[in-house]
């Protein structure tokens, strides 16, 4: 079965009110963000008959906004606009450097940061450097407001934490010093255009002795959600960093990950290819 385009009914709210108030109203409906990820299952026909929730007109959410604590990016900003960003580009290289991996031209002009998170795929590439950069979604309801830590936004494979009747609002990232090294990597079958295997951002903090004041570690594609390495993060903290402290909080790294064989990958490879990429990112190898 293909898509029907006639079977089915789409709601246009021009504003935030609006969206909330159809939503509340008709809450079966399919939030329609960049549609990246909603019309490959449109295509196989999955959503014929259901109502969708077009909020292309709340032009509101399409902004990017620099606030004093850091940047706010309205839920419909394109990965491309992210890319392009002055204050992003300085402020957060891993995001834009995430983004630049997201498909091809045409996904990145289309494809949104809140569809991104609303969609909750394990292999979502801009999560490990949300988390690194420790944001914070806002939803909102009928009952207002709600921020949400980015750590706590995932409940599983594309689900998340939203209530019935939310919409992602906006994603506030909050500046951070600049930090002795920060680094995003992902690994894909291809160098371009493929789902990962596994990604990894990093920012590390070190004083002049070489002692790791913070660190903060983040992988993708290695569970059922974005994971931060807690216990290696912990380990680290207060070391002198060298080759023997990078192997050791590698060691960490399954106990806070949980990856598997798929069509994509294997969870021995997976774990091999990031230890090597943790280590090499805490020895100063990957630039």
């Amino acid at each position: 079965m293909r898509g029907d385009a006639k079977s089915m009914t789409v709601l246009s709210p021009r504003s935030a009110a609006e969206a909330v108030a159809t939503y509340a109203k008709i809450p079966n409906a399919l939030p329609l963000a960049g549609g990246t990820d909603l019309m490959v299952g449109w295509n196989m026909g999955l959503l014929n008959g259901r109502p969708v929730l077009d909020l292309s007109r709340v032009s509101e959410w399409r902004k990017i906004r620099v606030v004093k604590e850091g940047v706010e990016l309205g839920s419909l900003v394109t990965h491309a606009q992210i890319q392009a960003h002055p204050v992003l580009r300085e402020r957060f290289p891993l995001l834009v450097a995430a983004c630049a991996t997201v498909g091809a031209a045409q996904i990145q002009n289309r494809g949104t940061i809140g569809g991104n998170i609303a969609n909750a795929s394990p292999a979502g590439d801009t999560f490990p450097a949300l988390a690194v950069y420790q944001a914070t979604v806002r939803a909102l309801g009928a009952a207002g407001p709600r921020d949400i830590p980015i750590s706590e936004i995932f409940a599983g494979v594309k689900k998340t934490t939203l209530k019935p009747g939310e919409l992602i609002e906006k994603i506030s990232l909050p500046f951070v010093r600049k930090p002795t090294r920060a680094v995003f990597r992902k690994v894909g079958t291809r160098a371009a255009q493929s789902i990962s295997k596994t990604m990894f951002a990093g920012l590390l903090w070190q004083n002049k002795k070489g002692v790791v004041e913070e660190v903060r570690l983040a992988f993708g594609s290695l569970a059922p959600t974005v994971r931060r390495l807690r216990d290696a993060e912990a380990f680290l903290n207060g070391r002198v960093l060298n080759g023997e402290t990078a192997a050791a909080a590698a060691e960490f790294l399954a106990g806070n990950v949980s990856p598997i064989d798929d069509i994509r990958s294997t969870r021995d490879y997976r774990l091999t290819v990031s230890r090597n990429i943790l280590i090499a990112f805490l020895t100063g190898q990957l630039k």
